[in-house]
Order: structure tokens, then C-alpha cells, then sequence
């Protein structure tokens, strides 16, 4: 199937973030003298809004988990932002994508100031069309909220032609809401079981196996 317009998540879809997000969720924890968490859940941070994560895992109040939320960002834009890494062949992949003429978006989670800052960082910018997060006030944070600023500011392109790509099942619902097809990749931070309860279109095992699926329907 051949799509003209292509949204990706960011972290765990574009880039590997965990190592700034992980280190950054444990420095917040610190600063309020709660006690560390091991990995596996310091991970399940990455790709959820920060304000569900916060409360649903620590179970903190909306009060604490934006104190919370305020230390994470203080480590994170000075340090965490670039604790990332591209995932190998991501780079390849939009660059054909870019030639072949689809328009390319970015819709995360994250607060669009620190992801236009990661895609410029990691010289991604030049394949994105548009580049859309959450807002730093805690709005537009919900999935299905930042894709539908995609869509409006590129002029609302039929649904047919869209799909949304994303390895947690945020991207797959939010897609969903707002009537797009979706595909969800396994080598980010979602769970093949978790995706598959998300019924994407389709999903993918691995970056490969992506560049297939896209680039054979160009």
C-alpha cells in the first residue's frame, strides 16, 4: 500500500532515547527523595506523556507529578536531549521516503521544543515537513491530539493516504481516534502482545523489515 504522507513517532520509532529519559525520570525521583525503580520501569516512561507516567506508575498526585515533571526537564534539555542515538538505518530509510516525494511528520509525545531540538541535533530536520509534541503546559499531550495538529497543519490530507508509525500503543490508538491506518514497530519499547492488542494495520519486527513495507508501495 502506497501512502503519501508518513508520521513517525519519535522515541522508540525514530530514536533510541532511553538512556536520557531513563537517567533524567531517576534524577526527578531523587529530587523528591522517592526511592529508585529498576529499569523495566524506568523504560515503561518511554512514550507515554510524563504527567500519565508519573501518576499511574508512582502514583503521584497532579501536584507532585508536576513537580516531578519540573526536575525531569531540568536534567533532560540540558543533558538528557542528547543522551539518544539514531537507530541504524533510519536515516537511509527517510532519505528515499524524501526522494520519493512523501511528505514526512514527526508526532510524539515529547514537548515539540525538545523534539525539534533532537531532530535538528541529530541532522533528521531536513526529511520532516512538519515536526509536532505536546506543549510545555501539559497540553495537547494525548496521541491522538498532537496527530490531529499533524494533520491540520498539513492541510488535512485524505486519511487514506496517511499512516502513523510507532512501536508503543499510544501511536496505534491515537491513529485510530483520528481515523488513520497505522503500523507498529517491534524494536522500540512496545511489547509485540501490546501492540497486537492495539490491532495496527500491521507490524513490523525491525527497521529492514520497515523500509520494505514503506518503500515497496512508492
Amino acid at each position: 500500500m502506497s501512502f503519501e504522507y508518513i508520521l513517525f513517532d519519535l522515541d522508540g520509532t525514530l530514536t533510541d532515547p532511553k538512556e536520557g529519559i531513563t537517567r533524567s525520570i531517576a534524577y526527578a525521583l531523587e529530587k523528591l527523595n522517592e526511592e529508585s525503580i529498576d529499569e523495566q520501569t524506568l523504560e515503561s516512561f518511554i512514550g507515554p506523556p510524563l504527567m500519565e507516567s508519573f501518576c499511574e506508575v508512582y502514583g503521584f498526585d497532579h501536584q507532585k507529578a508536576e513537580k516531578a515533571i519540573e526536575y525531569y526537564r531540568e536534567r533532560f534539555k540540558q543533558v538528557g536531549l542528547y543522551e539518544n542515538k539514531v537507530y541504524p538505518g533510519i536515516d537511509e530509510l527517510l532519505s528515499l521516503l524524501k526522494k520519493k516525494g512523501v511528505k514526512l511528520a514527526v508526532a510524539t509525545s515529547k514537548a515539540t521544543i525538545f523534539a525539534d531540538e533532537i531532530v535538528k541535533h541529530f541532522k533528521l530536520k531536513q526529511y520532516f515537513d512538519v515536526v509536532v509534541g505536546s506543549n510545555l503546559d501539559g497540553t495537547r499531550s494525548a496521541k491522538n491530539e498532537v496527530i490531529h495538529e499533524v494533520l491540520k497543519q498539513l492541510s488535512f490530507p485524505p486519511k487514506e493516504s496517511v499512516v502513523m508509525i510507532g512501536d508503543r500503543k499510544y501511536d496505534i490508538i491515537g491513529a485510530q481516534k483520528e481515523g488513520i491506518s497505522s503500523i507498529g514497530v517491534c524494536y522500540g519499547y512496545g511489547s509485540q502482545e501490546e501492540l497486537e492488542l492495539a490491532k495496527p494495520m500491521d507490524i513490523v519486527q525491525d527497521i529492514q523489515e520497515l523500509s520494505k513495507y514503506l518503500l515497496n508501495g512508492q
